[in-house]
């Protein structure tokens, strides 16, 4: 697995990394609302030399409650699907690109452990993506390892989504020409 700053081999770059030179040459700017991540996913792009470029900021909604009030996820996305779902997971990512005015929002939340939550098990995180010119999406992990690798692999899966919308050239758009 890859750690969040880290890279695969010596000299390649690290996820961060490349999220941040996808978003540069897309001119997005991203934002984070982060459950079971408490910032991890903004802490690490900030890490990036340049990373002011693209990151609007983030906002650490580990409380079931704060996802309301901070992200703007619906009360009753909350009370039917709960907080560890992939609607509330798509709901943090508008969220956050809306209150901290990004192009491109990242929304998580899950179950680092040790305890499951909602009859979710350990290891159930769910990334929501809000990027332009598409509707809100989000993914469901199963990730493993104790709660330490549980956030990093949330961190890594995320930004490695991103990336890979950010280096897709969207309908209608020419091969290698970014999109605005």
């Amino acid at each position: 697995m890859r750690v969040p700053g880290g890279a695969d081999a010596p000299g390649a770059p690290s996820p961060a990394a490349e999220l941040v030179a996808a978003l540069r040459a897309r001119d997005w700017t991203v934002a984070t609302a982060e459950s079971l991540t408490a910032g991890l996913v903004a802490a690490t792009i900030a890490d990036v030399p340049g990373a002011s470029a693209v990151l609007r900021g983030g906002l650490v909604v580990y409380a079931t409650d704060l996802k309301h009030a901070l992200a703007d996820v619906p009360e009753e996305i909350l009370a039917r699907f709960g907080a560890v779902s992939a609607q509330t997971a798509r709901a943090l990512a508008v969220g956050a690109a809306a209150r901290c005015g990004a192009s491109v929002g990242i929304g998580l939340t899950g179950v680092a452990g040790p305890d499951e939550q909602e009859g979710r098990p350990v290891g159930t995180v769910y990334v929501g993506v809000s990027v332009p010119g598409r509707p809100p999406w989000a993914e469901r992990l199963a990730l493993e390892g104790d709660r330490g690798r549980i956030r990093e692999g949330a961190c890594v899966a995320a930004m490695e989504m991103v990336t890979e919308v950010a280096r897709t050239p969207a309908e209608g758009e020419p091969e290698g020409r970014p999109g605005r």
